[in-house]
């Protein structure tokens, strides 16, 4: 296109933030076999960050803690949002990898969500035709409901989003094992799948606390199974649940992830130094659950 390289921006960063299913249950199964969800998740502080630079082609390199295990290749889903922007002359992505691999906190799908907002600004800025939100869904149900990375309610598939504008700040730990859990098998291995959903209406949350306590009559309908495929899940639920002032403990969607939840800030962060010196070798960080949407924004440059 004539004139393009000239209107785009040399460069956007973008945040992906980690996704956390405070819920997860899950209320049926298509014919299809995909399976019907409700959930309740929020974004947390903590997350990858992308850098995007216009370029002919498309390319993808990454460094960070977490990069060793994933493919640069056309298989990682940033370069699938990649090929949705047909119009652009192309972009070198740069991601920092900061989130565990396969851990139920939508690393891989945060990242696709985040290329996808960052190919839009660069799209908008030379006034080139942006990929409609939906076509996300084709590379996973966790991609939709990152995009705006707010606080919501999810069902159908994951593509019914549903903003929770009442939802506190959740001072919050999140610790991974360094197992990696394959979200199929843990589908595969479910006893049941016609399961209770939510109340129909969410009520107003107060505090952290209040939430806590709500929380606690709800489930992750993947967690069994996913403690049965890896029981190491149940020695990080029990790891968390036993540090001072911790209110409740689960796990993260499919695993192996799980987050407890705390009064405030600092005893989160105590409570992650404490996990942290007696499991080195572990994923542990302090955060704030909520909508991360601000942050997520991209950045011209």
């Amino acid at each position: 296109m004539p004139g393009t390289e000239a209107r785009l921006p040399h460069s956007v960063d973008v945040f992906a933030p980690a996704k956390i299913n405070l819920t997860l249950h899950v209320v049926g199964q298509r014919a299809d076999g995909y399976h019907l969800l409700d959930s309740l998740v929020a974004f947390a502080t903590v997350g990858d960050q992308l850098r995007v630079q216009v370029d002919n082609g498309f390319s993808l390199k990454m460094q960070g803690s977490e990069a060793a295990t994933l493919p640069e290749d056309a298989s990682n889903l940033i370069l699938q949002v990649a090929d949705l922007f047909d119009h652009l002359p192309g972009a070198a992505f740069h991601l920092t990898k900061d989130l565990p691999v396969s851990s139920g906190i939508g690393g891989g799908s945060a990242d696709a969500a985040a290329a996808y907002r960052a190919l839009s600004a660069v799209a908008r800025e030379a006034d080139i035709q942006i990929p409609t939100p939906e076509t996300l869904l084709k590379l996973g149900a966790d991609v939709p409901m990152c995009l705006t990375s707010r606080a919501a309610r999810i069902g159908g598939i994951g593509e019914q989003i549903t903003p929770v504008a009442s939802l506190p700040a959740l001072p919050a730990v999140l610790v991974n094992p360094r197992r990696e859990v394959a979200t199929p098998a843990v589908f595969k291995a479910m006893t049941t799948r016609q399961n209770a959903p939510m109340p129909q209406d969410l009520p107003t949350f107060h505090d952290t606390r209040d939430l806590a306590t709500w929380l606690r009559g709800q489930r992750n309908d993947l967690e069994p199974a996913a403690s049965q495929l890896e029981p190491m899940i149940d020695v990080v639920k029990a790891a968390i649940s036993t540090q001072p002032d911790c209110l409740l403990s689960r796990m993260s969607g499919s695993g192996a992830t799980c987050f407890g939840l705390f009064p405030t800030l600092s005893a989160a962060q105590r409570a992650a130094a404490a996990i942290a010196r007696h499991q080195p070798e572990w994923w542990v960080k302090p955060t704030e659950l909520g909508s991360q949407n601000k942050r997520a924004q991209p950045r011209l440059n």
